[in-house]
């Protein structure tokens, strides 16, 4: 059985995912539609799919799409989501879910109208951290976990500027200044993706940018928003708490590793640093970095990613870690380049083979609206000065 398939966003992060669906055996023709239709050539051309269409509104009205696959700017997914489920479209999304609690509450109503396929393609699912933690939880080796941390730590001078240039067009700086708890998956899902429980309020702080170059400027920011570091404490359901950084100027090797996890349980706990991770008991210390550590599957200089700011390659390169099973993916994923740690081949085959067996992904939309909307009310306490607001939650997903 297989599916086609109508790609929205023509841009660096979407040809890789491109290949993958390509690739898998259960996904059939791939359409692309880019708002430049050059770019969707380009992208057509280059891996010989089916072609392209001029507008996404002309992809949702075509009976030869069955789902899309939406890679266009963080802030547009929530209303794109909704026109294609509504169209009848099954729907993969990259980070984040929405930007407001309407659009997120929006999404799940029209999931359960509809009984469509929705899946947000959350790298940090399958974080060797994430799998390990994930595992370990299960085990019960934490004893009872009450405490973890996630950050996501991207200097913006570490491939952010020529990344926003690229995608904002004359305009970059104003679309730049994005609120970094408005992307907060990266960090919240590697936490919540490892712990079953979910996020009921949170307090959180903004710092302010100084750097004075027009980015983070209020009076040029699309978003009003002059932070450019964000911290937050969240209380969660069934007890305990976690902490969430969203930096984006910070003295950090994000280009190493942009997201890292820590986790602290009655009888265990386990960190991760960008180049190690420790297991740790009441009796000692163990090594782990090599169990996490993904080996690199593509070249940073491969042709393929001349396009690509050097500080953001390790991002499409990065293969498998130990802790990940492979046995169910496809073979045909076996020598194509993986990326964010591992998660890229994960994430594909997620989504083809929930909509191939009408099954719901990992991060269906239940899960996206916890993993999403952490960060959406810790920007509006950042806003308040820490208050502590209540978070919403629309419970688990119903069964199929």
């Amino acid at each position: 059985m297989t599916f086609s398939l109508g790609i929205v966003g023509a841009g660096q992060f979407s040809g890789r995912f491109a290949a993958l669906f390509q690739a898998h055996p259960g996904v059939g023709d791939i359409h692309v539609t880019d708002l430049l239709p050059e770019r969707a050539q380009r992208l057509v051309t280059a891996r010989g799919l089916a072609g392209t269409f001029p507008s996404y509104e002309a992809m949702l009205e075509s009976p030869r799409i069955d789902a899309v696959a939406i890679f266009t700017q963080r802030w547009t997914h929530g209303p794109l989501v909704l026109q294609g489920l509504n169209a009848g479209k099954h729907v993969y999304s990259a980070v984040p879910m929405a930007i407001r609690t309407e659009e997120v509450a929006a999404i799940i109503d029209a999931v359960e109208t509809t009984g469509l396929t929705y899946m947000m393609g959350e790298t940090s699912q399958y974080h060797p951290a994430t799998v390990h933690a994930r595992d370990r939880i299960a085990a019960g080796a934490f004893g009872r976990l009450f405490y973890a941390e996630g950050d996501y730590v991207h200097d913006m001078d570490l491939g952010f500027y020529e990344a926003y240039r690229y995608s904002g067009g004359d305009n970059w700086k104003a679309t730049a200044s994005y609120p970094p708890m408005l992307y907060p998956t990266h960090a919240v899902g590697g936490v919540l993706g490892a712990w079953r429980t979910h996020a009921v309020g949170v307090c959180a702080i903004g710092v302010r940018d100084d750097r004075g170059d027009g980015v983070f400027e209020r009076e040029i920011s699309q978003f009003d928003n002059d932070f450019s570091n964000a911290t937050a404490l969240f209380e969660v359901a069934g007890g305990g708490a976690f902490r969430t950084n969203e930096f984006r100027r910070v003295g950090y090797p994000s280009h190493i590793r942009e997201s890292r996890f820590r986790f602290f349980g009655t009888e265990a706990s386990m960190e991760q640093l960008a180049t190690v991770a420790l297991w740790q008991d009441k009796s000692g210390v163990q090594d782990i970095t090599e169990l996490l550590e993904p080996k690199p599957t593509l070249s940073p200089d491969d042709p393929s990613l001349e396009h690509v700011a050097p500080e953001l390659r390790a991002a499409f390169t990065s293969g498998s870690a130990a802790v990940h099973d492979r046995a169910r993916l496809p073979r045909a994923f076996d020598h194509l380049a993986n990326g964010h740690e591992g998660s890229h081949h994960f994430l594909a085959d997620d989504f083809v083979t929930a909509v191939n067996t009408r099954t719901l992904p990992p991060v269906n939309a239940w899960v996206a609206a916890r993993y999403t909307l952490p960060g959406i009310i810790a920007h509006q306490s950042a806003l308040q000065g820490g208050a502590r607001l209540e978070i919403p939650d629309f419970g688990d997903a119903p069964p199929l």
